[in-house]
């Protein structure tokens, strides 16, 4: 934590699940609960739900409430890995081509996470790391593209996507007569 020492005590009793388990002595000193850490540990990766219809089983509503998450996760990933932003349309067929257009990409983020087995994040991080380079040489102008780490590669092999060829384009100039 950054600041003053007074400053990093009060952002660890006020931190929502740590602060919990820290007590602050008359001396000042910062003191762990281990009774209460031993609790919380007791509660660990257990969810308390609760519903209005008392005819679902305690599996449909687990399944219900990991839906939703997912669900959320979903609006979370339009809104930002997508870069969605409020765009304006008038015309009721834009609107409905503009949400058709994010709900395919947001199924194709799906697809990449279900056949890679890792999160969109860490697979576009990997991805974005390969470039386009344009180069101008007195010999003429090329379009390389970086080489690829073998995390890139595993990640186009898995998705069966052929990798890009290293030089994508070369126009030699005509020697000067």
């Amino acid at each position: 934590m950054v600041g003053t020492p007074f400053r990093q005590v009060c952002q660890l009793k006020s931190h929502p699940s740590l602060g919990r388990c820290v007590r602050e002595l008359k001396s000042g000193e910062l003191w762990i609960d281990r009774a209460k850490v031993r609790e919380e540990e007791r509660l660990d990766g257990k969810y308390l739900l609760s519903t209005t219809d008392p005819s679902l089983s305690a599996e449909d509503l687990a399944v219900g409430f990991k839906q939703l998450a997912e669900v959320e996760r979903s609006f979370r990933t339009l809104k930002s890995t997508l870069d969605l932003r409020p765009f304006y349309h008038r015309l009721p067929e834009r609107i409905e081509a503009h949400v058709l257009l994010c709900w395919l990409a947001l199924l194709l983020l799906r697809h990449i996470e279900l056949e890679t087995g890792r999160g969109w994040e860490r697979i576009g991080d990997e991805l974005n790391q390969i470039h386009r380079v344009d180069l101008r040489t007195r010999d003429g102008a090329f379009q390389v593209v970086t080489k690829l780490a073998p995390e890139q590669r595993n990640i186009l092999k898995t998705l069966e996507i052929t990798p890009p060829k290293q030089v994508q384009s070369a126009q030699l100039d005509a020697p000067a007569a």
